[in-house]
């Protein structure tokens, strides 16, 4: 696969070299750094772009202002791309209006598009979640949230010590913060994993915005660690013992 991540500061970098150095050997990875200041309006996107961008099957936009989504329309063009992945980990970067009119304009070109809030609620048949969530159809979308998206991990847990033994990674989020959060759960007991996987989501540290969504009344960040933590939790919670809960006043 041909992948074109577009980029303007060190969100977007971050996102690219983990996505670089981990995305499978057969993809082609390129990049190109947007301008970093655009205006509200764009009516001529060709002022903005380079006389060249490479050919690409997917475009993964990775702006820090709403006016790289305007641009997108005119890259697809250009690339000849059919599937765009434009996340949200900030609402001030594209904000749910101009999501849906990204969705209309390159619905017209034939184009596929997922909008995940927060990015790392993509699945391969899934992109955002509660009322906002909508089935991934395109093969180029669902290839890349194969790889990177909502963590999934295979954790082993030895049942005497009741430690985690291993964690593999199955899905990464595009960041790599499920990579690092896998790599310090090993060691750790099953009764302090769950809580020491969100703090080391928030240490490593989760780059989502820390405003208050109205869809989710709760930070995009916590929403984030939050997919985290359920699935550690969905893997040591066998292994947790039951505590058992005296009521004042009784001896057990």
């Amino acid at each position: 696969m041909r992948l074109l991540v577009i980029y303007q500061g060190e969100y977007g970098r971050r996102h690219l070299e983990n996505i670089a150095r981990h995305a499978p050997a057969d993809w082609a990875v390129e990049s190109w750094r947007a301008p970093l200041v655009l205006p509200p309006v764009i009516d001529y996107p060709e002022e903005f772009l380079p006389d060249h961008l490479p050919a690409a099957d997917l475009l993964l936009s990775l702006g820090e202002n709403p006016g790289v989504a305007e641009l997108l329309p005119e890259m697809v063009r250009r690339t000849g791309a059919s599937a765009v992945i434009a996340p949200a980990d900030n609402n001030a970067w594209l904000p749910r209006g101009l999501a849906n009119q990204l969705r209309k304009w390159l619905g017209n070109l034939g184009v596929s598009v997922a909008c995940p809030r927060p990015f790392c609620s993509l699945t391969e048949t899934s992109s955002g979640l509660r009322s906002e969530q909508e089935p991934v159809t395109d093969p180029r979308i669902a290839a890349f949230a194969r790889h990177f998206g909502r963590p999934a991990f295979e954790i082993t847990v030895d049942p005497e010590t009741r430690h985690v033994a291993a964690v593999q990674v199955l899905r990464d989020a595009s960041c790599g913060c499920a990579r690092f959060v896998a790599e310090h759960l090993v060691g750790l007991s099953v009764d302090e994993a769950v809580e020491q996987a969100g703090l080391l989501h928030h240490h490593y540290p989760c780059q989502a915005s820390m405003e208050k969504d109205p869809v989710f009344h709760d930070t995009l960040m916590h929403v984030s660690g939050n997919l985290l933590k359920d699935e550690v939790a969905r893997h040591v919670r066998p292994y947790q013992r039951i505590l058992q809960f005296t009521p004042p006043g009784r001896v057990s």
